[in-house]
C-alpha cells in the first residue's frame, strides 16, 4: 500500500469514526441534518462564486439561475439547522434531483431544441429537419444515415467524420477533397489523401497529395515515392524533379539538405549532378564535424559516396578516435 493510499483510507475511517460518535451521542436524526446542512452549505458557496462570476461577466440569463440556486440551497441550510419544515428540505433535494437529470439529458444531445429532442430520428428527417435528424442518429450509432442528413443539411464536414466513423474511408476522401475545393484550405487536401490511402486507392492519394504539396512542398518526396508504388514512372519523375527544386532551395539556406539533393539526383539518373551535390554535402560535414567531431561519420559516408576511399578511412578514423575519447 502507497502512502497516499494509506491516508486517504485513515481520513476516511477518522470520517466515519467521527459520523459514529456524533450518530451516538447527538442521535441519527442530528447526523443526517449536520450532513444535509453541509452539503447545502457547499451549494450555495459554489452557486456565490458562480454568481459573482457571472454578474461580472454579464451574463444574467445564467446569473439568474445561480441566484435561484444560491437562494434554495441557503434557504435549505436554514431548514436544516432549525428542522421547522423537514418536508421542504425533502422538496428542494427533488427539484435538484430533476434538475440533474434533466441537465444530463440536454447535455446528451447538443444543439437540439426541446421539441426535437422530443421526435425521433426518422420523424425529423421526414420532415427536411436533416441536421438535428443528423445529430439523432450519430447519438444512435448509425453513422451511415447520420453522414447522408449532414450531407443533405450542407454540413460536410460533420458528414466527411460520420463517413470515417461508419468505415467509408471514399466517401470520406470524396468529401474531404470537396471541401478543399470549396474553401481553398490545403489542410482538407492532406486529409482525403490520407482517407484514399485507407480506401486503398493510392493513386487518388497520391493525386490529393500532390494538391496538398503545391502549398507544403516537403511533401514533393512523399508524393514521388506515392506515385512509385503505384506504377507511375512519370508522375513520379515529375514529382522528384519537385522535391528536388524545394531540397535545393533549402540546400543553399542550410548545407545538410545536399544529401537529399544528391539522393535525388541519383533517383533521376542525373550522376555528374548527384556528385556535384555529395561534395557540397561533403564540406558541409567537414565544417560541422570541427565544431562537432560525431559529423565525422557523415563525412566518411559522403567519402563513400564518392568514392573517395582515402578520405573516408580518414573520417572513419577520426569518428573512431572520437567514439573511444566518449567512452574512456
Amino acid at each position: 500500500m502507497d502512502r497516499l493510499t494509506a491516508i486517504l483510507i485513515a481520513f476516511l475511517v477518522g470520517i466515519f469514526g467521527v459520523a459514529v460518535a456524533i450518530a451516538h451521542y447527538f442521535g441519527l436524526l442530528f447526523l443526517i441534518r449536520l450532513i444535509l446542512g453541509l452539503c447545502f452549505l457547499g451549494l450555495a458557496m459554489i452557486f456565490a462564486v458562480m454568481l459573482g462570476i457571472l454578474v461580472y461577466a454579464k451574463s444574467f440569463k445564467y446569473a439568474s439561475l445561480s441566484a435561484i440556486g444560491l437562494i434554495s440551497s441557503a434557504y435549505a441550510v436554514y431548514q436544516c439547522y432549525t428542522w421547522r419544515n423537514p418536508i421542504q428540505v425533502l422538496y428542494i433535494i427533488i427539484a435538484y434531483v430533476i434538475v440533474l437529470i434533466f441537465g444530463v439529458w440536454w447535455i446528451s444531445e447538443p444543439d437540439l431544441s426541446i421539441i426535437e429532442r422530443l421526435r425521433s430520428a426518422a420523424s425529423l428527417e421526414r420532415s427536411g429537419n436533416f441536421r438535428a435528424a443528423a445529430r439523432k442518429f450519430e447519438k444512435k450509432g448509425d453513422y451511415a444515415k447520420a453522414a447522408e442528413c449532414y450531407l443533405k443539411a450542407g454540413m460536410l464536414e460533420s458528414a466527411a467524420w460520420c463517413y470515417e466513423k461508419s468505415k467509408n474511408y471514399a466517401k470520406a476522401a470524396e468529401l474531404y477533397e470537396r471541401i478543399a475545393k470549396e474553401k481553398g484550405e490545403s489542410y482538407y487536401w492532406k486529409e482525403a489523401h490520407e482517407f484514399w490511402k485507407k480506401a486503398g486507392d493510392k493513386v487518388r492519394a497520391a493525386k490529393c497529395l500532390e494538391e496538398y504539396a503545391k502549398e507544403e512542398p516537403w511533401f514533393w518526396e512523399d508524393v514521388a515515392k506515392l506515385y512509385e508504388e503505384c506504377g507511375k514512372r512519370e508522375e513520379s519523375e515529375r514529382a522528384w524533379k519537385k522535391a528536388l527544386e524545394y531540397y535545393i532551395r533549402e540546400a543553399q539556406e542550410e548545407g545538410v539538405f545536399w544529401e537529399d539533393v544528391a539522393k535525388i539526383y541519383e533517383r533521376l539518373g542525373e550522376k555528374e549532378k548527384a556528385k556535384e551535390a555529395w561534395v557540397k554535402y561533403a564540406k558541409y560535414c567537414e565544417n560541422e564535424a570541427e565544431k562537432d567531431p560525431a559529423w565525422w561519420k557523415h563525412v566518411a559516408e559522403a567519402y563513400e559516396k564518392l568514392g573517395d576511399k582515402q578520405k573516408a578511412e580518414e573520417a572513419k578514423k577520426r569518428y573512431e578516435e572520437y567514439r573511444k575519447s566518449r567512452t574512456t
